[in-house]
């Protein structure tokens, strides 16, 4: 499934996910690419408070580690299309402090040419052989995480899609209901009618949502007619309103805010590689596609796993590629 979104300007960062090994497994999308449209919409951060910033960036820096398919300081010097593996872990909320899972992992591109942004969210659930790590595989695709960190994750998500990751930026939970109370909350209509956590929702009414609200209304799987696919599109319908909301907020500049947001996310961007993205590629936020990668599920050996087709990747491959203005590759079987 595709969405398309017109948001006039990139707006506040957001991180945040989870992961419930049993019966609930959490948003993850939502404040993910809120975080990774915060780095997109940096230019007015650099611009207004830029010490506040440079700080907090300092706290956020972590090499990946990662073989990079390119150079990614080149591409952002030469203001070409850039992507960011945006990752969720299910840490820094309901009591979790273990390293966990990446139960989102979102591909984004960003390209200032065409002014367009994509977002290609992976299944967490994904069949996958590690590269690094044979005697553990295959596995699902977020426990390449938990094995190899970023590392791995990057080196995983380049060897099934055949696409560049130039950066990434990993956020926990913890951050999700900060960035929706800070702008006042969110107005979103339900897809469906469902009750979690305490939050009704009815079809086709719109209802303003604080944090908490809104974390539950991303967070419902079981009941979702679509699984996990039905949830990604919720959290998309989140992170839309949240970008909405906060192009006009001002609050958010505050050093407390980003303190708190430094505290909950970690990339491998320096500052000044922020920044560069910020008042060059800020734009290109201003349509941004949203895709799934679709897969099936299978038991095996006792673990649900979603089998993603050739096809299937080749078509998130193509796009990925596309927006980066890059040649499509053929990924065999």
């Amino acid at each position: 499934m595709s969405e398309d979104h017109q948001v006039d300007e990139p707006q506040e960062p957001h991180r945040h996910h989870h992961h419930h090994h049993h019966k609930r497994h959490t948003v993850r999308n939502v404040v993910l690419v809120i975080i990774g449209v915060l780095v997109i919409a940096g230019g007015a951060f650099a611009a207004v408070a830029w010490k506040n910033i440079s700080s907090m960036t300092s706290g956020m820096y972590q090499s990946s580690g990662a073989t990079k398919q390119r150079n990614a300081a080149a591409v952002l010097s030469g203001k070409k299309p850039v992507s960011i593996l945006l990752l969720g872990t299910d840490t820094g909320d309901l009591g979790r402090d273990y390293k966990g899972r990446t139960d989102t992992m979102i591909i984004m591109t960003i390209n200032p040419k065409t002014k367009k942004t994509t977002m290609t969210s992976i299944p967490r659930d994904m069949y996958v052989n590690l590269p690094d790590y044979p005697k553990y595989s295959p596995a699902k695709i977020n426990a390449a995480y938990a094995f190899g960190g970023v590392k791995e994750s990057i080196n995983v998500v380049q060897k099934e899609f055949n696409v560049p990751i130039d950066y990434y930026v990993l956020v926990n939970m913890g951050g999700l209901k900060k960035a929706i109370n800070q702008v006042g909350g969110v107005d979103v209509t339900s897809p469906l009618t469902f009750t979690y956590n305490g939050s009704s929702f009815t079809a086709g009414k719109s209802e303003h949502m604080n944090g908490q609200t809104a974390l539950n209304f991303s967070r419902m799987r079981y009941d979702d007619p679509k699984g996990d696919y039905g949830r990604q599109e919720r959290q998309r319908l989140v992170i839309t309103a949240l970008l909405r909301k906060s192009i006009s907020y001002k609050t958010v500049l505050n050093k407390s805010f980003l303190d708190s947001i430094s505290n909950e996310s970690k990339t491998d961007m320096t500052f000044s590689q922020m920044t560069k993205l910020a008042l060059n590629y800020r734009n290109a936020a201003k349509t941004v596609k949203s895709d799934n990668v679709q897969g099936t599920g299978k038991m095996i050996s006792g673990q649900s796993f979603q089998m993603v087709s050739t096809n299937e990747r080749q078509t998130a491959s193509n796009n990925i590629r596309d927006n980066l203005g890059l040649k499509r590759v053929n990924l065999g079987d």
